[in-house]
């Protein structure tokens, strides 16, 4: 093999510089003109483009039912930060206002990326405990009320783990945004139930 020859084989792909090549020599990013073309492609539908692997629908339904989830929690934290009475009230319902809050900015975070996917987000009282995973219950002890939200925040981590599953590669943005929610949710729970092991202590 001559000099030429020999650096003719080891000169790199000649290709479009936006065209990166796979094991097996085929591009798998797409040229700049068909991203181009594409792109102006119905451009009333945002930042869905055609290269969105999701079912727009099913996707805006599961993050509707996460909303009233985050919704109902929200409410359940709120009254329990208001009714919470004892000897133990006053270091409790500050973790209680605490959670509220961040499950609202939960349920804010959602309704933002419904939008972002050009569904609305559902906000009517109407139906909201059926479409939440979580079940809204009182409690009338401290005790009673940091199991119900114990429980609510582990049916919350369950239903984000099977949401997360599913949307994988089909919308990487919807997955990681609940990927933060759910290591929060964690979170709370880990807390609730430190609580709920100093009570059992006494």
């Amino acid at each position: 093999m001559d000099i030429a020859t020999s650096r003719s084989h080891l000169r790199p792909s000649t290709q479009s510089e936006s065209a990166l090549l796979t094991s097996a020599d085929k591009p798998f990013l797409t040229d700049i003109e068909t991203l181009r073309k594409r792109a102006r492609q119905h451009i009333n539908q945002g930042p869905v483009t055609g290269g969105y692997k999701g079912d727009v629908a099913v996707v805006v339904k599961l993050l509707n039912e996460a909303l009233a989830t985050e919704i109902i929690c929200t409410l359940r934290y709120r009254r329990h930060y208001f009714m919470v009475k004892g000897i133990r009230a006053e270091s409790v319902a500050p973790e209680f206002l605490a959670h509220a809050k961040e499950e609202q900015e939960h349920a804010d975070r959602i309704a933002e990326r419904i939008v972002q996917l050009g569904g609305e987000p559902d906000f009517s009282p109407d139906g909201l405990a059926t479409r939440s995973h979580a079940e809204y219950v009182e409690g009338r002890s401290l005790g009673d009320m940091i199991k119900e939200d114990l429980v609510a925040e582990r049916i919350a981590i369950e239903s984000y783990l099977e949401m997360i599953a599913y949307l994988q590669s089909r919308d990487p943005t919807t997955r990681r945004l609940l990927e933060e929610i759910l290591a929060n949710e964690e979170e709370h729970a880990n807390d609730l139930n430190s609580l709920l092991e100093g009570m059992q202590a006494i």
